[in-house]
């Protein structure tokens, strides 16, 4: 049974947090708390006499320090010898050599794509997904990938076929995912788009899982949304905030003209990402939306916690 409706509020002592609110506050999603737990003794949380699994402060700080090391590329075996150094022994000691596991993954990955393997494909990224937040996944795992099909299609007689077969895989999966987080989650509910001229919508899906992570909702309306529709539909469907994605550039004027319109018109933080994002900075925050960065984890953080001060 799932421990986040099993363990009643009122009887939780102070100070301790039931799973889904670890969750939450960490984007580590529960199957990777358990995980970590079984398989690698990392976080031991308090146990009710029914075996439901509460957690401290103090566990929530260890997580975020062993999701400090993950982001370093250190494989989730090597964490807990790493956090029982003392700060003098971290010093003294050489650098963990960070990045082994996820080539391993990418080796996995590449060799079942190049065989048009779905099942030995969904056997590793569910193996990853088993042991490393989704972000941590998304970043170390999925975007490398990414990159290397699209780098080295020319180099094979099916190059094409493959980037084809791993994003229909990533938007059949992710889609799954996500219709199943949604009917679940009852979190603030945000509005994902990309920006007209927009066609590429791989990385907006990505974003979506990782910040259900956080116990956010999504509305996905996906590639080349026209920005002036967007007041009517958060008219129908409240939602906590807007992230529209803007990897290459856009149709001519958005930036310019259609953002500032649709930040004046919504009440709602409008928040935008991507690669041409990036290089487009000053006219975003000059619009009145918000930067989300270079990176999906700080995306993530700079969503949450723009979020969090809000509500």
């Amino acid at each position: 049974m799932p421990e986040s409706h099993t363990t009643d509020k009122q009887k939780i002592p102070d100070g301790l947090l039931p799973i889904r609110t670890v969750a939450s506050l960490t984007g580590v999603n529960p199957v990777t708390l358990r995980a970590w737990e079984r398989r690698y003794k990392l976080v031991m949380p308090h146990r009710t006499p029914k075996g439901h699994r509460l957690y401290s402060r103090e566990n929530v700080e260890l997580i975020k320090q062993i999701l400090e090391l993950l982001d370093q590329g250190i494989a989730i075996s090597q964490v807990k010898p790493l956090l029982e150094q003392t700060p003098a022994e971290v010093a003294a000691a050489p650098a963990a050599e960070p990045g082994e596991v996820w080539r391993g993954y990418q080796q996995s990955m590449l060799g079942a794509i190049e065989s048009f393997d779905e099942r030995a494909l969904d056997d590793v990224y569910n193996e990853a997904l088993s042991l490393y937040p989704v972000d941590v996944v998304s970043q170390r795992l999925i975007s490398p990938i990414l990159r290397i099909l699209g780098e080295h299609w020319k180099d094979s007689d099916t190059g094409i076929a493959q980037e084809h077969f791993f994003s229909v895989f990533l938007r059949n999966k992710l889609g799954s995912r996500m219709s199943h987080i949604n009917q679940r989650s009852t979190g603030p509910l945000l509005l994902l788009a990309c920006v007209p001229g927009e066609s590429h919508e791989l990385g907006l899906l990505l974003f979506s899982l990782a910040i259900a992570s956080y116990g956010y909702r999504t509305l996905l309306l996906g590639a080349n949304t026209p920005l002036q529709q967007l007041p009517a539909v958060i008219d129908r469907r409240s939602c906590a905030g807007v992230v529209l994605s803007c990897t290459s550039r856009p149709s001519r004027g958005v930036l310019e003209n259609d953002l500032p319109e649709l930040v004046n018109k919504v009440a709602e933080p409008v928040f935008v990402g991507g690669g041409y994002a990036t290089r487009s900075r000053k006219k975003i925050e000059e619009a009145g939306a918000i930067f989300l960065g270079e990176t999906l984890g700080g995306s993530l953080t700079r969503v949450n916690e723009t979020l969090s001060r809000q509500s």
